[in-house]
C-alpha cells in the first residue's frame, strides 16, 4: 500500500485556514472586508485578549440571505464572481470564498444577520466547520459575527501566536475607513 492519502476534510480546511488566518488580525481584516463589500457605513470592532478569546464585528451592510447562510461557510463559495471571466473585473475587497470557511475551521463562530428585505434576522453557529445551530432572530439590518477560542483546535498556529497585548497592537494598525476599535 502506498504513503499517500486523501486528507478528511477537516484537516482540509484547518490547513487552508493556516494560509489564509495568520492570527487574530487576519480574522478582522477578512470580516472587515466582508462589511465593505457589503456595503457597511458602520462597522464595530471588539477584541478580547488580543482577539484570541473574543472577536466581534458589527455592521450595518447587506446582510446575508436566510438561503446563503450556510454556504457562506463553505470553501470557494462566493457572491462576487461566477466564472473565470469575472476575475477581470473583480472590484470588491475579497472574492475566494475562503475566508469564513478558514475562520469557521479553526475557531467557534455566532453569525447573526438581517437584510433589508427580512422581517426577521437569522442566527448560525458553527463550531470547528460544523454547523450546530440555525434559527431565526430578532436582529437589525446587517450582521455580527463573533469569532470566539481562536486556533482551538488548531495547536501548532496557537503556539506561534505572540502575547495578547502583541496581537492587540497588530491589530491595532487597522486603519480601515468607518473602522471603530474597541479592545
Amino acid at each position: 500500500m502506498g504513503k499517500i492519502v486523501l486528507l478528511d476534510e477537516l484537516t482540509i480546511n484547518q490547513i487552508a485556514a493556516g494560509e489564509v488566518i495568520e492570527r487574530p488580525a487576519s480574522v478582522v481584516k477578512e470580516i472587515v472586508e466582508n462589511s465593505i463589500d457589503a456595503g457597511a457605513t458602520k462597522i464595530d470592532i471588539e477584541v478580547q485578549n488580543g482577539g484570541i478569546k473574543k472577536i466581534r464585528v458589527i455592521d450595518n451592510g447587506s446582510g446575508i440571505k436566510e438561503d446563503d447562510l450556510e454556504f457562506a461557510f463553505e470553501r470557494h463559495a462566493t457572491s462576487k464572481i461566477r466564472t473565470a471571466t469575472d476575475l477581470e473585473t473583480v472590484k470588491s475587497m475579497g472574492f475566494r470564498g475562503e475566508a469564513l470557511a478558514s475562520i469557521a475551521a479553526i475557531a467557534n463562530v455566532e453569525l447573526v444577520t438581517k437584510t433589508e428585505e427580512d422581517s426577521i434576522g437569522h442566527k448560525i453557529v458553527l463550531e470547528g466547520g460544523d454547523v450546530i445551530e440555525k434559527t431565526e432572530i430578532g436582529a437589525q439590518k446587517g450582521t455580527s459575527i463573533t469569532v470566539t477560542n481562536l486556533f482551538y483546535n488548531t495547536p501548532v498556529r496557537y503556539k506561534f501566536l505572540k502575547k495578547d497585548y502583541t496581537e492587540l497592537r497588530i491589530y491595532r494598525r487597522c486603519s480601515k475607513k468607518n473602522c471603530t476599535c474597541k479592545s
